[in-house]
C-alpha cells in the first residue's frame, strides 16, 4: 500500500466492531467512541485488533465502516461483507512511522500484541483514559479485572505520545497510578468532558401509557454492585409500606450485570415493590430521553464513576438529580445535584419522599441552581482535543 493511501490518523475502532457483532447494546463507553468516529471519519482510517493480530483496512473501506458503526442498524450482516475480505496488514515501519493512532476504548492495551504492534509500526499512540476504577475500587469489578487493568493502563504510560481524558478526577488517578509505580511517567495529558446531543424529537414525549401519569424516579445504568440499585430498591420496600397507593413509581434503565444477585432477587421477588418498580433492560436513545424530561429526578447513587454521562444527561434536560457525593460529580455539575453519601439510606428516602410532592422546595431549588447551566458539548470536546493534537504535529 503507498504511503499515500495513509490518511492524517489511525482510528482504533476494534471495542465498536466486536461488540456491534455481537449485538451488545452501546455503553457510555461506546457512545465516546462513536462520537470519535463521527468526527474523524473522513480523515481517518480504520484499525481492527483481532487476538494478537492488528490490521488496517483501506480507506474506502474504512469509510464504509464508519457509516456502517454509525448508523448501528443490520450490523453483522454487513460487518461480513466489508470486513474478510479487505482487511491489509501494515506493519513496515517505514510506512506507518510517525503516524498517529487513537484508541479510545481501552481496546487490547493488556495484550502483548498490541505492545508488540506499536512498537514495531513506529506510530505514536493517543488514548482515552475513561476510569480507572479496576484499580481504585477493586471489589465492584469481575476478579480478572484489576490485573487485567493495570496492564493497560502500565502499557499506556509505557507507550502513550498522549492521554486523553474525560475529566480531572480521572487524569488525577491515572498520576496518582504512575507515581506509585516509579519507572513510569505521565505524558503530556489533556481532560474534555464528553458532550451530550440534545435530541428534539416527538416521539421522546413522557411514556404516561406504562407509568399512568404518576409521578416517577429514574435509574440508568447497568445494574450491578457498583450502580448501588439495593440501597434505592430498599428505599421503595420502605416507600412502598408507608406510602401505599401514594408511592411514585421508580424506573431502572439497564442490562443486569456482574455479581447483581441480591437486586436482582428484589426485582423478581419482592412483593412489596411489584407494581411500583419498572424495569427495562433495552431502551433506545429517544425512548431514554422521554424518561428523563418526565422524571421527578435521576437517582445517582454509585459508589464509583469514571464519569457520570446519565448526570450530564439529565440536567441538559431540565431534570433535577440526586447523586452520590464523588468529586467527579461536583467536576461536572457543580453545586446543582442535591449530594448524598451512598450509604445513607434514610437521607436517600426523606429526600425522594421530598421531591414527589408536587409542591417539593428542594426541587424547586434545584431547578433555580441549574437555570444558568450550559451542558458539556461534544463541539466543545473536539475543539479542545484538536487543539491539543496540535502539540504532536497533527493537522486535523
Amino acid at each position: 500500500m503507498a504511503d499515500k493511501l495513509i490518511a492524517p490518523l489511525l482510528l482504533d475502532v476494534s471495542r465498536l466492531v466486536w461488540r456491534a457483532w455481537r449485538g451488545r447494546l452501546p455503553t457510555g463507553i461506546d457512545r465516546t467512541c462513536l462520537a470519535y468516529v463521527a468526527h474523524y471519519q473522513n480523515r481517518a482510517v480504520a484499525v481492527i485488533q483481532r487476538g494478537s493480530v492488528t490490521r488496517l483496512l483501506s480507506p474506502s473501506t474504512s469509510r464504509q465502516l464508519f457509516d456502517v458503526l454509525l448508523q448501528g442498524a443490520n450490523v453483522r450482516s454487513r460487518l461480513l461483507k466489508l470486513i474478510p475480505a479487505s482487511l491489509m496488514d501494515i506493519t513496515r515501519s517505514s510506512t506507518l512511522a510517525g503516524c498517529h493512532y487513537l484508541n479510545v476504548g481501552h481496546t487490547g492495551l493488556e495484550k502483548v500484541g498490541h505492545s508488540q504492534w506499536i512498537e514495531r509500526t513506529g506510530v505514536k499512540p493517543i488514548y482515552f483514559v475513561h476510569d480507572l476504577i479496576p484499580l481504585v475500587h477493586p471489589e465492584y469489578c469481575r476478579p480478572e479485572e484489576p490485573e487485567k487493568h493495570q496492564r493497560r493502563m502500565t502499557a499506556l504510560l509505557t507507550h502513550a505520545a498522549g492521554v486523553i481524558a474525560n475529566s480531572c478526577d480521572t487524569l488525577n488517578e491515572l498520576a496518582v497510578f504512575a507515581a506509585r509505580q516509579r519507572s513510569l511517567q505521565m505524558p503530556s495529558a489533556l481532560a474534555a468532558p464528553l458532550g451530550v446531543t440534545i435530541v428534539s424529537d416527538r416521539r421522546s414525549e413522557v411514556p404516561l401509557g406504562l407509568l399512568r401519569g404518576g409521578p416517577y424516579f429514574l435509574m440508568v445504568g447497568t445494574v450491578e454492585g457498583r450502580k448501588n440499585h439495593l440501597l434505592i430498591l430498599n428505599v421503595w420496600v420502605e416507600l412502598a409500606r408507608r406510602l401505599g397507593a401514594a408511592c411514585p413509581k421508580l424506573v431502572i434503565i439497564g442490562q443486569r450485570g456482574w455479581e447483581c444477585e441480591q437486586a436482582v432477587d428484589m426485582l423478581e421477588r419482592c412483593e412489596a415493590i411489584r407494581g411500583h418498580v419498572i424495569e427495562l433492560s433495552r431502551c433506545d436513545d429517544v425512548q431514554l430521553i422521554g424518561y428523563l424530561r418526565g422524571a421527578r429526578a435521576l437517582l445517582f447513587p454509585s459508589f464509583a464513576e469514571g464519569y457520570g454521562l446519565p448526570l450530564v444527561e439529565a440536567l441538559s434536560h431540565g431534570t433535577p438529580v440526586i447523586a452520590s457525593d464523588l468529586p467527579v460529580f461536583r467536576e461536572l455539575a457543580g453545586v446543582i445535584p442535591d449530594y448524598l453519601s451512598p450509604i445513607d439510606g434514610l437521607g436517600w428516602a426523606s429526600m425522594i419522599e421530598n421531591y414527589t410532592r408536587d409542591d417539593s422546595p428542594m426541587r424547586h431549588s434545584q431547578y433555580e441552581r441549574m437555570a444558568n447551566w450550559a451542558p458539556p458539548s461534544w463541539q466543545n470536546h473536539f475543539a479542545q482535543v484538536d487543539r491539543w493534537l496540535g502539540r504532536f504535529n497533527f493537522t486535523p
